[in-house]
């Protein structure tokens, strides 16, 4: 049974409560903190979790969970009628509670949100035995088969053997330590030489090698009871026990967790046990506080999809904000939440470690749905993870690019491994021969480069929004920029005399209209992207007069949009012209967004609005499913009835018990990208920015009454209530912007 108790206060949250327990992983309950996820749920009276952080990748890339933790109390309190489950949103813990005729017991599980520490706080009316156990189904090697390569970077594409190999667990005193320590040999060095850049593997920055993560599990007053072994969802596991020494009433559980690049086991131990375990909560709570009162989106509609909407956008915010200071970005593919994967798909009987698409496996057009909405939350620093992602990376792709073609610029593949090299499997095995070395031969993704630019974009306007200093990530920019100009010049000159075409603008060709329209020439999503990115950074206060002059003259060089008629009417053309179609995105929307050349207030507003309705492959490629992102186009082009169909459907309840668990789309469960087209589709229905102007309620239903706050560009909130179509209370911050404010709904 799921019951949402609706609380007043407008920073306040709605918690999610369950008053029977769980069937299975599926129906399990996301908690988390820094950079720590748990999967939790209660089956058959006993407290299960499942243990994921940031950046626990294997030899062969799969993002490992770190185990899972059942707890078993004696006498049960959840043998009885009465049980409880709640996460407790507004302070970023869950809690669950049960009774019997005599023993009431309550357990309080939270992660600290600046220590990589979990908690298992028990209470009990009366005195009560506590087993904490460890799970483990890597207690030995296992041969991956099939499919189940999808975890990692092998995929569909396998060389000999592949294996995740087993985890070092046992007792230590009244401990149980375990953890994984990466091979010397990884995938790294087989995709180094497999894209034949051995020469210069000792510059390239490898994630993977020496890498050793794990944990520890710890109760105050337990000691070591044994071993046991069983079967969970068709995967064998191995168990390690703690047992209380005598019954108490009260019981408390810490779990550390360490993920380093440590020289030594005795290093990676040391460091460990070096964590701070306080027991004091109130620092997380705090932060998870002012975390719900930074930005909010709270609707009370007549419509219950409505209400869903804004309820599930918060509850996806929360996921989010659990990953709020990994070393690594939240995956597209399932974050921190994945779960036995037999409940997304039955045919794939895994271990709860799989994940399709890939753990260290990054997806550019996915991932970045997943990052867009956190300027209009005013969540940038949970934006670091993923913009240091990228200038990690750069060095590496530089390299890539100057080994394939002998220029300059940084070439960031569309799917890419968390080295900064294509995957093995994308980047083709079975090449013709001297195929060229910088290509991936792969009919999706070949000659798709300009993803990375919406990451640049992102922190572009981490600086307009917040006024952050983002010097460190100009490399990264401008040499993604570089690339372009750069590489589309060479391949001109392998075609003839010319680097520029007769009105001295880029050829880009071949392109792609991201992996739809494929060997395109001048695609309208490439051309944005460069159009928008360079007039950006032409505006960044700090940037030299010398570099100004150079990317000036780039944004010169860009060609023109093309145009296409359907019916009469003139549409935003995917492309001048393409071979082939091979997916289902419509980037000659792109113009609308991200890019925002086309939309409200703007000129050719009529075109942008002509392409949604009546291009006939952006109707035929119309959904709400997944990556998907047709509700944003629609409010981003004041169209208020597809955008209020378009976004509840996206964010109405999954149909899992978690409503936030959606997917799995075209990808998995739960679906992040879907969850971010669903945060910036409600967005952006609600507020618009262009420059200085600040539309209000763009594609917003008269009949939504809503609280907001959210963020803007120039270091400013916009908060209001919209009530029976009136907007009743507008506070801009700072007040002087809210002569830049234009409420479209009266």
């Amino acid at each position: 049974m799921l019951i949402f108790l609706s609380i007043s206060t407008a920073q306040s949250q709605e918690n999610v409560t369950w008053t029977t327990q769980s069937l299975n992983s599926s129906e399990s309950m996301p908690v988390g903190g820094g950079d720590i996820g748990l999967n939790l749920w209660v089956e058959k009276g006993e407290v299960y979790l499942y243990l994921s952080r940031s950046g626990t990748f294997d030899e062969n890339n799969t993002l490992l969970k770190l185990g899972r933790v059942k707890l078993k109390l004696s006498p049960n309190p959840f043998e009885g009628k009465t049980f409880k489950q709640e996460l407790i949103l507004n302070d970023g813990y869950a809690q669950i509670s049960g009774s019997t005729s005599k023993l009431k017991t309550q357990i309080k599980i939270w992660v600290d949100v600046f220590n990589p520490v979990i908690h298992l706080d028990i209470k009990s009316s009366q005195k009560v035995t506590t087993e904490a156990s460890y799970e483990s189904w890597r207690f030995e090697d296992r041969i991956t088969k099939g499919k189940e390569n999808n975890q990692n970077a092998y995929k569909w594409a396998p060389q000999g053997v592949v294996k995740t190999f087993k985890d070092e667990i046992g007792f230590k005193g009244n401990i149980i330590q375990f953890y994984h320590q990466n091979k010397p040999e990884t995938v790294f060095d087989v995709a180094v030489k497999q894209q034949g850049l051995e020469n210069r593997k000792t510059e390239l920055f490898n994630p993977l090698k020496n890498l050793i993560f794990g944990g520890s599990l710890h109760g105050d007053k337990m000691i070591p009871a044994g071993n046991y072994s069983g079967t969970y969802m068709n995967t064998p596991f191995q168990g390690w026990t703690l047992k209380s020494q005598l019954p108490t009433k009260s019981e408390q559980i810490t779990i550390r967790l360490n993920t380093s690049k440590a020289t030594s086991v005795p290093a990676w131990e040391k460091e460990i046990y070096a964590i701070k375990t306080s027991a004091s909560q109130t620092p997380s709570i705090k932060w998870w506080n002012d975390y719900w009162k930074r930005s909010f989106i709270n609707i009370s509609a007549k419509d219950e999809t409505a209400n869903q909407s804004s309820r599930n956008y918060q509850l996806f915010r929360f996921m989010l904000g659990c990953n709020a200071f990994g070393k690594y970005p939240t995956k597209f593919n399932g974050g921190l939440f994945t779960y036995d994967p037999q409940f997304t798909d039955s045919t794939l009987k895994y271990t709860p470690d799989f994940r399709n698409w890939g753990g260290g496996t990054h997806t550019a057009q996915n991932q970045r749905l997943v990052y867009w909405p956190l300027l209009k939350s005013g969540d940038f620093e949970l934006m670091k993870p993923q913009f240091d992602f990228y200038l990690n990376l750069l060095k590496n792709a530089e390299i890539r690019t100057e080994a394939a073609w002998g220029h300059k610029g940084a070439s960031f593949t569309e799917q890419l491994e968390n080295f900064g090299l294509p995957n093995p499997a994308e980047y083709g095995w079975k090449r013709p021969a001297g195929f060229n070395q910088g290509m991936e031969y792969n009919a999706w993704l070949e000659y798709e480069w300009d993803t990375v630019l919406e990451f640049c974009m992102m922190i572009l306007e981490t600086e307009r929004y917040d006024n952050r200093d983002i010097k460190q990530y100009l490399p990264l920019i401008e040499s993604s920029l570089t690339f372009f100009r750069e590489h589309y010049a060479y391949l001109a000159k392998q075609r003839g005399a010319k680097a520029l075409d007769g009105n001295g603008h880029m050829v880009l060709y071949p392109g792609s209209g991201a992996e739809t329209y494929k060997m395109a020439y001048n695609s309208a999503s490439t051309i944005a992207a460069l159009k928008t990115v360079l007039e950006r950074l032409i505006e960044y206060p700090s940037l030299p007069g010398n570099k100004k002059k150079e990317w000036t003259e780039m944004l010169q060089m860009i060609p023109s949009i093309s145009f296409r008629q359907f019916e009469g009417h003139t549409t935003i053309s995917p492309a001048k012209v393409w071979e082939r179609i091979n997916n289902t995105e419509s980037p000659q929307l792109y113009p609308v967004y991200p890019w925002g050349i086309y939309g409200i207030g703007k000129a050719g507003l009529d075109t942008a609005i002509n392409t949604f309705k009546y291009d006939t492959d952006v109707i035929k490629f119309r959904s709400h499913i997944g990556w998907k992102q047709d509700n944003i186009f629609a409010a981003r082009l004041g169209l208020t009835e597809e955008a209020e169909k378009l976004t509840t459907l996206k964010l109405k309840d999954s149909g899992r018990r978690f409503p936030a668990f959606w997917g799995p789309g075209f990808d998995w469960t739960p679906d992040h990208n879907w969850g971010g087209s669903g945060m910036i589709g409600l967005q952006e229905m609600l507020m618009q920015v262009d420059g200085k102007k600040l539309y209000l309620f763009p594609a917003w239903p008269k009949d939504w009454d809503v609280h907001f706050k959210l963020f803007a560009p120039y270091q400013t909130t916009v908060e209001g209530t919209l009530k029976n179509g009136k907007l009743i209370d507008l506070k801009v911050l700072p007040e002087a912007r809210k002569t830049d404010v234009k409420v479209m709904i009266e």
